[in-house]
């Protein structure tokens, strides 16, 4: 039953990720292995779309490690738990918690001795900076624990970096880039070769715009249309000036239709964007508002054109407001 609900689940957010953005580009599917316990390390820039996008286009059905304050009240973390999220405990949740962490490595490792997927954001927080930051070491904690286990088992890391045309807006880009597998075959000795490695991995597939005047080379490459989301094409003009693909400028009008024709939603999101203090999770509510509303409206408006005498209007309404979603497009920023 837990399976076919998951299952279930992962269908309805792939289907409303794919509303949500104007486009989704995977790279590098084919460097997934096969029958392999995989350690996914991954930046960490868009809160909860990144694990929803590794989770549901990937093609794995992995488990995530994530902060373990979210799981303080008992329903909420029976939730988590049921979708395979696991809490990793930090200093900052008081030192006496620390040593918990040992009972969410056992069960990460029970995933692993499956043949499972686990997906860690190594950078320990999230930023809307376009650049990677350094790594923590956890990850490699886990993978040497694993092995020492497990003997005989040969985990890999498989570095994946998530990038946005524009994190804060639906109707954008959203790039899955993923790298070549890193096998964990060295003694424990060596994980700081491990984690330099992974580090090296990732920045070769991360989008990296110098924090030394970010802003304004940032501007400069959204005036130039080059597509923020993609390393090679920022990589490119940062060092000659040319853009290989410029990606067509959206005006954002069929995001203001949009608006318009899912009102109570947007609506819905303006009464709550006040108490987000941390613009990292924009996305995150008008994500979550579209997933859990959106479809109590549109049966709403089903409704009223089957069973009102506002029939033809809601059903024109209906349909705009469909078609206004899949035409949605936002300016990168």
């Amino acid at each position: 039953m837990q399976y076919l609900i998951n299952e279930f689940l992962r269908t309805l957010v792939m289907i409303s990720l794919k509303g949500y953005f104007n486009k989704i580009v995977i790279e590098g599917k084919e460097n997934i292995p096969k029958n392999t316990p995989i350690l996914l390390v991954a930046n960490h820039q868009n809160a909860l779309i990144d694990p929803l996008l590794l989770a549901t286009h990937t093609g794995l059905k992995p488990s995530f490690l994530t902060r373990a304050s979210v799981f303080k009240k008992s329903f909420v973390a029976k939730l988590l738990n049921f979708i395979h999220m696991l809490p990793v405990y930090r200093v900052r949740d008081g030192f006496s918690t620390i040593q918990q962490n040992q009972g969410t490595f056992d069960q990460t490792y029970e995933v692993l001795r499956k043949n499972g997927s686990v997906i860690i954001f190594a950078e320990g927080s999230h930023s809307l900076n376009r650049n990677l930051r350094p790594l923590s070491k956890g990850f490699t904690r886990i993978a040497f624990g694993f092995k020492e286990k497990y003997p005989g088992t040969t985990p890999v890391i498989l570095p994946v970096a998530l990038d946005y045309s524009a994190h804060k807006r639906s109707g954008s880009i959203a790039r899955v880039s993923i790298g070549k597998v890193i096998p964990v075959d060295m003694p424990p000795a060596k994980s700081g070769l491990l984690t330099k490695s992974v580090q090296a991995a990732l920045a070769n597939l991360v989008v990296e715009i110098p924090d030394e005047n970010y802003d304004a080379q940032l501007e400069k490459l959204i005036e130039n249309q080059v597509d923020v989301s993609s390393r090679e094409d920022v990589e490119v003009f940062l060092k000659t000036g040319q853009v290989p693909k410029p990606v067509k400028p959206a005006t954002g009008l069929t995001n203001k239709l949009m608006k318009i024709f899912n009102f109570p939603l947007y609506w819905l999101w303006l009464l709550k964007k006040p108490g987000v203090k941390d613009p990292v999770f924009s996305s995150t509510w008008k994500f979550l508002i579209g997933f859990a509303l959106a479809p109590a409206y549109y049966l709403m408006l089903i409704w009223l054109a089957t069973s009102s005498s506002l029939g033809s209007w809601a059903l024109a309404f209906l349909i705009m407001a469909l078609v206004s979603v899949i035409i949605n497009k936002n300016p990168q920023e």
